[in-house]
């Protein structure tokens, strides 16, 4: 449904909406189990969008720009892998138009998804996550 990116995107601001304080790249890494390297990248994109902020330095790290509440899933994954609509026809057929039964209902499903995304804010994620133990990040913060 969303990409790996994206996800990786997603649990980077759970935490730091979570923890409300500057975080290090490394221990966002460490803490939320995605790739250092890569986080990198995904950090800076999130930056660019103006959701994450980002500080040099000793004691610098990164920390969100909008609270929690004012942010929604489909913020971030518009940023990082913006969800994909049906452009060609599914079935492959030359003579496909928009109102194909199937690309129709393809569509539908995923103007869904992404109503549901924009829908869900990142405060509610973190008020499920504490509703669930085992979705809880390692205490490592």
């Amino acid at each position: 449904m969303i990409t790996q990116t994206a996800e990786y995107a997603l649990r980077a601001i759970v935490l730091l909406a979570d923890k409300e304080e500057v975080i290090s790249r490394l221990d966002i890494a460490e803490v939320t189990q995605v790739p250092s390297d890569y986080l990198t990248k995904v950090l800076q994109e999130l930056v660019r969008a103006g959701i994450v902020n980002g500080q040099r330095g000793r004691g610098g790290g990164y920390s969100l720009v909008r609270s929690p509440e004012q942010l929604s899933v489909y913020d971030v994954v518009a940023v990082i892998a913006p969800l994909r609509r049906i452009e060609t026809c599914p079935l492959g057929l030359s003579e496909h138009h928009k109102l194909c039964p199937l690309h129709k209902r393809l569509d539908e499903a995923a103007a869904q998804v992404e109503q549901a995304l924009k829908q869900t804010t990142i405060a509610e994620l973190i008020a499920k996550k504490q509703l669930q133990a085992n979705c809880r990040f390692p205490n490592h913060l």
